[in-house]
């Protein structure tokens, strides 16, 4: 390219000399030839002399035309190139090869038409990075939602908070406008949507799917995720679709818990012509994951909070241990014919105190109450707490006078230990019922049930006593 232009460049300079040559030597001549043979001597010019001078400004006239032409296409090339430099690479230089000249312009036009071709390839360079870009956004959106789940997941979140939240992150893909989890009802293998994300939502709410239904028996025969759109096209399972839940195009992918599956994640749109592609399906699965995790998650702390026996607060027994403890006593005590009583505290004004207080000092009460409770009871006794300000005390031998002595005891230690407190509101009373077998029940709920209305009534009646 570089040496091209070079000799253009010499082609051009040796033309223009010859053309100076010719308008400026031939002249000169003449010029010279009248000076000397004329106008020196005086003498007048002669038809020779005309005929001399007519053919130098001939000669000198084309010398002139000639440059005019050069420059003219010099200047056309120049024109043509300075649009092309402005990126109106569309345009193209005309040549008849001919000389240097034309040689230029078919330099520049092939130059342009690289420029172009180098444009073209750039434009898909730009739709292919355009694509990835879609691409990456969809894996940071999937993982940005995963992080959330995750950290709910581990937090111990409600369950229904992580699968509103699976919903909402799942509806954000592959298109979807509606987003959907159906769970299988207990003892029953039919499902039912729990659960719903987009246009008119709770409406599906109360949708119920027998097993018999085509779209249910699909995936529970096969295991594996059906996708409904352009090119998985099933009359049936599309009619149950659009009677539903009002969409033509949809996912199910179910989600295995212990090797069943216990629940089915779905999205879906109303697109026309639609296909969903690889990537849809594999990032969705993800999210079925997910909520497998969660739902395993549920179980296992549902299951731990069957097994724990204590209180994490208060080191007392919990109101399972309690309950299950009192139904052995009250057995035993059928068996031996002999007595169990029951008694049930609460701290007066608990929650008027907690939000005076804040919740630190109205742990440290109920803290500074149990140990009091514990410590006024025999080894063969228990006590537990059974709600957020109750406490419950199982006696076994003891008949509904003695568990009355023993909580007036308690009532008044702790009337006294919080009565040295300066600030009144701060003064902690306690009320309480007492209930005993088989005068009151003959079973674990009879005797909860009769404490719980004498605690009640002692409520209603001033708080700080004590009834039986």
């Amino acid at each position: 390219m570089k040496k091209t232009l070079s000799l253009i460049s010499q082609g051009l300079r040796y033309k223009l000399k010859i053309a100076f040559y010719l308008m400026s030597i031939l002249p000169l001549l003449v010029l010279i030839y009248i000076v000397t043979n004329y106008i020196l001597p005086q003498m007048g010019l002669k038809l020779d002399i005309v005929a001399v001078i007519i053919i130098s400004l001939f000669i000198s006239l084309n010398g002139f035309l000639l440059v005019k032409e050069i420059f003219d296409r010099i200047q056309s090339i120049s024109n043509k190139a300075k649009l092309m430099a402005e990126a109106d690479i569309t345009r193209k230089i005309e040549i008849s090869p001919q000389d240097e000249i034309d040689i230029l312009g078919d330099t520049l036009n092939q130059l342009t038409q690289r420029i172009r071709s180098n444009m073209e390839e750039l434009k898909s360079y730009g739709d292919k990075t355009a694509e990835i870009n879609v691409a990456i956004q969809k894996r940071v959106l999937v993982l940005s939602g995963l992080l959330q789940i995750s950290s709910l997941i581990s937090q111990g979140a409600h369950l229904d908070d992580i699968l509103n939240l699976v919903t909402e992150k799942a509806k954000l893909l592959a298109n979807s406008e509606l987003a959907y989890l159906l769970f299988r009802e207990e003892d029953s293998k039919n499902f039912y949507v729990k659960i719903a994300d987009g246009i008119n939502a709770a409406s599906f709410l109360n949708i119920r799917i027998e097993p018999k239904d085509e779209l249910l028996q699909r995936i529970l025969k096969t295991y594996r995720p059906l996708v409904l759109d352009k090119e998985n096209v099933s009359k049936d399972l599309v009619g149950t679709l659009s009677d539903k839940f009002g969409i033509k195009n949809a996912i199910l992918l179910p989600v295995y818990v212990r090797k069943e599956i216990f629940a089915i994640l779905g999205v879906g749109n109303n697109r026309q012509d639609f296909v969903y592609q690889k990537d849809d399906l594999e990032l969705l699965d993800v999210f079925a994951k997910q909520v497998a995790i969660a739902i395993e998650n549920d179980f296992l702390v549902h299951r731990l909070e069957q097994l724990e026996i204590k209180d994490a607060l208060t080191g007392l027994y919990n109101k399972t241990f309690i309950c299950n403890r009192l139904d052995e006593e009250i057995q035993r005590a059928i068996i031996y014919q002999r007595p169990c009583a029951f008694i049930l505290f609460n701290i007066d004004d608990f929650q008027e105190f907690q939000q005076n207080f804040g919740f630190l000092q109205a742990e440290a009460v109920l803290k500074k109450v149990a140990f009091l409770i514990k410590n006024s009871v025999s080894e063969i006794d228990r006590v537990g707490r059974t709600g957020d300000n109750e406490f419950a005390v199982v006696l076994p031998e003891k008949n509904k006078r003695n568990a009355y002595r023993i909580a007036e005891e308690i009532r008044k230690k702790i009337e006294e230990v919080f009565q040295s407190e300066p600030q009144i509101n701060k003064r902690i009373t306690i009320s309480g019922g007492v209930s005993e077998n088989p005068l009151d029940g003959t079973t674990a709920e009879e005797l909860i049930s009769k404490a719980t209305d004498l605690l009640k009534t002692a409520k209603i009646k001033g708080k700080n006593q004590i009834l039986v």
